[in-house]
């Protein structure tokens, strides 16, 4: 592998450990929103914005995290026999796999940046009685997939590596 496919692939890697790590935090924010919540409730004054921001912010500890969770490769896998193979025949399977991910994840963004642009354009509301503006969230999901894109790129190019019997690192 060349310097600059390392130099790719550690950068990406670096971003994505800091942002996932933050968006791990993220959790507890929304915990604190669903438990005002539910006190205000006891209260009877239930706050109309507690619900909808407590989505928002599952979205982008989902969609930020994404990136971290191909780094960690804890994502869901279908393991009949993916365990027992080689390495390199685990490359090579990934390989394939991988690709129709980074497709997947282009047509998201795709998706995402047209959808980002109306809600800018529009001043795009949420349905809900708060109403709150929907580009901040879709422009958080657009960077989420962006990183995570980057990072199947980044896996993708480790598992050529790997199928060569060569390494990144």
């Amino acid at each position: 592998m060349t310097s600059a496919i390392k130099a790719f692939i550690r950068g990406v890697e670096a971003v994505n450990r800091v942002v996932g790590l933050f968006s791990m935090y993220l959790i507890f924010v929304m915990i604190g929103v669903l438990l005002y919540s539910s006190i205000m409730k006891t209260f009877s004054i239930p706050p109309l914005w507690t619900l909808e921001m407590a989505q928002f912010l599952m979205v982008a500890y989902f969609m930020l995290g994404g990136g971290y969770s191909l780094i960690d490769d804890s994502h869901v896998r279908m393991d009949l026999w993916y365990s027992r193979w080689s390495l390199r025949r685990r490359a090579s399977v990934d390989i394939f796999t991988v690709f129709f991910l980074v497709v997947y994840l282009g047509f998201m963004l795709y998706g995402g940046f047209s959808s980002s642009a109306y809600a800018l354009r529009y001043g795009e509301t949420s349905y809900s009685s708060w109403a709150p503006y929907m580009a901040p969230i879709k422009i958080v999901m657009c960077v989420g997939i962006f990183l995570m894109l980057l990072q199947a790129i980044a896996e993708w190019l480790k598992d050529i590596a790997a199928a060569r019997g060569d390494s990144v690192q």
